[in-house]
């Protein structure tokens, strides 16, 4: 009788495969490095992007397996409606997924994970696209109070 070979799963989440939240954190540094040059992208961000890359990072922590950090500080996350004050179209999409894997890339993840992870999160940022659309233009969240004299 012939061993049979049964493809191993691999053994613990994305966010533990990744490295944890160091290799994360680097990831969306990296990402955000990229959009910060991207002269198609970078008018949809604000002109500080401290607070977009925390959250960033928070939720990215969130979506590979790891501690809730985003929900627990900002609820549901409600990508797309969070996303509708920006006219995203094929082009943006397009152009954030090339950021976010030459992140994956810059910060040596595995190529085989760096794939598993797209599978997912190709589908997420086409699901963003909301140009020519009768979407609310609001922001969902208000803007954050300028910080008070001290």
């Amino acid at each position: 009788m012939m061993p049979v070979d049964i493809p191993r799963r691999p053994q613990g989440t994305p966010f533990e495969r990744i490295g944890g939240r160091e290799v994360v954190e680097r990831i969306v540094d990296a990402f955000y490095d990229g959009v910060e040059a991207d002269p198609l992208l970078r008018p949809l961000f604000p002109e500080d992007m401290t607070a977009g890359r925390e959250r960033q990072k928070a939720f990215l922590e969130e979506w590979l397996g790891g501690a809730p950090r985003f929900s627990t500080t900002r609820g549901h996350p409600m990508l797309r409606r969070r996303h509708f004050p920006f006219e995203i179209g094929p082009r943006e999409a397009g152009r954030w997924l090339h950021h976010m894997r030459a992140a994956f890339e810059s910060c040596d993840v595995d190529p085989a994970l760096t794939a598993e992870v797209f599978q997912r999160l190709g589908p997420l940022a086409h699901h963003m696209i909301n140009q020519g659309q009768d979407v609310p233009r609001e922001p969902l969240d208000p803007p954050a109070p300028p910080p008070a004299p001290r």
